[in-house]
């Protein structure tokens, strides 16, 4: 009851009215296990055109919360026996299912962290974005679809209007985000629920979209609520954060006060867990030790106390919410001792590890890599070729870790297709162990797979619905004889689970039970089972809180200098890019722009595409992020049926000449170890 007095006096000082005001929210899952309690004693407050950012691990209650506000919980398994969730006016948890589905999408939309299991596989994109237009808006077909198409044109795809036609199997995950992106904005709602809207996103489309939903917050008085664990888009774009710990609020306040005066330790390691583009790298990312305890059966007093490394006789006790001396809220019973600077979340003693320079033969060659897709016509779509990947060449050394990045749909994922054997290339050539895969048998590929394994981006749409955790990650175990009986396989992959930051126990729960961050946790420890030498990492950590991405990027590095493992790294955050790297390759539109040492080339990039990557990447501290405006890539992405000529980016590139459109330029030597492809450089 504390909560909810010391947060409605607030509410009183900032907004006689908010938009949104939830009270003393209890939330429960009945399991064959007992009773999880997802979410206990919630309050908070959102007010017009507002933006409050929810941040927390994996399982903390972050999701549970907005899918309470939706009613869009279990009907059989989950509950709320307990709170008020009060939307202009109207207690939501009171109204009719009718009543609710008038308000959902059209006064209340939600942006869903998993889009290929919000998007339907068997309609088209055009009939899920005008399905709310015609049902919530009232508009014709025609006026539908031409909002349709001015909306996928927002959100940054490129041909929005044969894009309608196509499903949700034939987008990448940054697009088909997109698209979820642009089915919440349809119909103009009050309130956007967005739950990590911008994981699967590339920064500039992250900028774009992140831009543009704030726009459309001060413009339309929309408030936004951003569920993320991304701590640089919080510090650009939230007024509010509200940080999450085992099912409970542990502290809220406004954002520069929770980045630079946090007064909870869960908030201080959380901070400290980033990885930076604006310092140094270290030897190892910081992280918060331990896990997040079991929410059906938590530990008493401090929810945090036993990962926190400043846990006294106290805080056996279970600590209330209280005012801090920044007018916050925080559960700690030490946040005086924290305003009075007696408690600092020191760093561990750690070495700045420099750029490490491989020489040898190459585990891995990939020489003039070329993929076309053939598109068929459909009633209303043209047919054409999709240049994919177009002349691709980089090494890879046992031992390294090759950086890719690039936007959504620059070739990135179909180049670790076609390392993996997924695809058959249209051109050029790959040797493993100067072994020729392009030419190897489906036998051969499958000793090799033995020693090429992959974690996917989508770790729902890779893992199989019907198998137990530990029966997919035991499955490659038994193919391949890797221990002799079923009590080795379960001790083994007891101990994958570990590794990856999950308890044994969850060998017995199925991918539906597991939160996204779980679910991509799952994928590494299957990956992992067959002993590699290299493992393709598409979006390996991007579903991951960040407290558990660092421990999973050290645990990547450990098992790398321990195995000798090598990697492709692919992902759009370029920060831990920067930090697990050793050299990067940057692409665009299905070619390679520049390839340089790690340190090389985010201290000196040289093409214009890879400056505007690095400018357009947030970095988690309000004052830098509000000091500067996000330098938005101009131009439109040009269509893959009909790439532009010369330079693919002459078309968005601030400094491109005629010779730029005429002129296809080589990848060449600009600097020793550093190429680029620009005649400007």
């Amino acid at each position: 009851m504390e909560q909810r007095v010391e947060t409605k006096d607030r509410v009183g000082l900032e907004s006689a009215s908010p938009l949104l005001e939830v009270e003393d929210l209890h939330v429960q899952f009945l399991t064959s296990r007992g009773i999880v309690r997802a979410v206990e004693g919630l309050s908070f407050h959102v007010d017009p055109g507002e933006i409050v950012a929810i941040v927390g691990e994996s399982g903390s209650g972050k999701s549970v919360s907005a899918l309470s506000i939706m009613r869009l919980l279990p009907r059989h398994t989950g509950r709320i026996p307990k709170g008020r969730v009060t939307f202009n006016g109207r207690d939501l948890l009171k109204l009719s299912d009718e009543q609710m589905r008038e308000i959902r999408g059209r006064d209340i939309s939600m942006i869903f962290q998993e889009p290929m299991t919000s998007l339907n596989p068997i309609l088209t994109i055009g009939m899920q974005l005008t399905e709310p237009l015609l049902i919530h808006m009232g508009m014709t077909t025609e006026q539908a679809r031409a909002r349709a198409i001015e909306l996928l044109g927002l959100v940054g795809i490129p041909d929005p209007a044969r894009r309608l036609e196509q499903y949700p199997h034939q987008f990448s995950g940054g697009m088909r985000q997109r698209v979820m992106i642009a089915i919440g904005l349809a119909c103009n709602p009050k309130l956007i629920i967005a739950d990590e809207p911008t994981t699967a996103l590339d920064v500039t489309i992250q900028a774009q979209i992140l831009e543009l939903m704030k726009n459309l917050s001060r413009k339309l008085n929309i408030a936004l609520i951003v569920i993320t664990h991304n701590l640089g888009v919080v510090a650009r774009y939230a007024d509010r954060v509200i940080v999450m710990y085992s099912s409970q609020l542990v502290e809220e306040n406004d954002a520069d006060d929770v980045f630079h005066r946090p007064r909870h330790p869960y908030s201080m390691g959380l901070l400290r867990s980033v990885p930076r583009l604006d310092r140094p790298r270290g030897a190892k990312l910081e992280t918060i030790e331990g896990l997040p305890p079991n929410a059906a059966a938590p530990p008493p007093g401090c929810r945090f106390a036993p990962r926190c490394p400043y846990k006294i006789a106290i805080c056996e006790t279970e600590p209330r919410l209280l005012r801090t001396d920044t007018g916050g809220l925080s559960r700690c019973h030490r946040h005086e001792e924290i305003a009075e600077g007696k408690i600092v979340w020191t760093a561990a003693d750690q070495a700045l590890q420099t750029s490490i320079t491989k020489t040898g033969t190459p585990l891995l060659s990939v020489r003039h890599l070329t993929k076309h897709f053939e598109v068929r016509g459909g009633l209303r779509a043209a047919s054409g070729t999709v240049r994919a990947v177009q002349d691709v060449s980089f090494d890879i050394l046992p031992g390294e870790t090759l950086g890719l990045v690039g936007e959504s749909g620059c070739g990135k994922t179909t180049v670790g297709r076609l390392i993996l054997r997924l695809e058959d290339p249209t051109e050029g050539e790959l040797r493993f162990e100067g072994r020729d895969l392009t030419t190897a048998s489906a036998a051969d590929m499958k000793a090799v797979r033995r020693k090429i394994q992959v974690i996917f981006q989508d770790p729902y749409s890779s893992l199989n619905p019907r198998m137990t955790v530990g029966q997919i990650i035991g499955e490659p175990l038994h193919v391949y004889k890797l221990v002799p009986n079923r009590k080795g396989e379960n001790e083994r992959v007891a101990q994958l689970l570990e590794q990856v930051g999950l308890r044994p126990e969850m060998a017995a729960r199925y991918p539906h039970q597991l939160s996204g961050g779980q679910r991509q946790r799952v994928g590494i420890a299957r990956a992992l089972a067959m002993e590699p030498s290299f493992i393709v990492c598409d979006e390996a950590v991007s579903a991951l809180d960040v407290s558990i991405q660092g421990q999973i990027i050290n645990l990547l590095e450990d098992l790398q200098r321990r195995l000798g493992l090598a990697y492709l790294f692919i992902a759009h955050d370029l920060a831990v890019v920067r930090h697990i790297s050793m050299r990067v390759v940057v692409m665009y539109f299905g070619r390679v722009m520049e390839v340089a040492d790690r340190d090389e080339i985010y201290r000196n990039p040289l093409h214009p595409y890879t400056k505007v990557l690095l400018d357009a990447a947030p970095i988690p501290d309000p004052t830098v992020e509000k000091g500067r405006e996000p330098r938005l890539i101009k131009g439109e992405l040009p269509s893959h049926m009909s790439p532009p000529s010369g330079c693919v980016f002459n078309t968005r590139c601030p400094i491109a000449s005629d010779e730029c459109r005429q002129v296809i330029p080589p990848l060449e030597e600009k600097r020793p170890g550093h190429f680029a492809a620009c005649i400007k450089v």
